[in-house]
């Protein structure tokens, strides 16, 4: 299951990880958003210890969905070495986001 990160501890999870960091933005009742999940399920088990991922729920989180600027769900932010490096295709099955990931979490899937 993706766990939920909220405002408040965002920055000092991001800063700290010592892998990548995939940040799921959703919110309830978006269908896209909970197909999404599921595929980032898929994945987690397959990345666990190269890839860290997360969802925020932008109903109750408005901090850094603003500051993305993010409008549309849902929406893929994928963080490295504490900084945002650059937004990730947020429709697609486990092959298509893997695809994406690689040159974050190494090519050997």
């Amino acid at each position: 299951m993706i766990q939920a990160i909220e405002d408040r501890e965002f920055d000092r999870i991001i800063e700290n990880s010592l892998t990548p960091v995939l940040i799921e933005f959703w919110q309830p009742g978006c269908g896209h958003c909970q197909a999404l999940l599921q595929e980032l399920e898929l994945i987690q088990t397959e990345v666990e210890d190269r890839l860290l991922i997360f969802k925020m729920n932008v109903q109750e989180n408005f901090l850094i969905p603003g500051d993305l600027e993010i409008h549309s769900l849902p929406t893929l932010a994928l963080y490295a070495n504490g900084k945002f490096e650059t937004f990730i295709g947020g429709l697609g099955k486990k092959q298509y986001l893997l695809k994406q990931l690689a040159q974050w979490i190494g090519s050997s899937l």
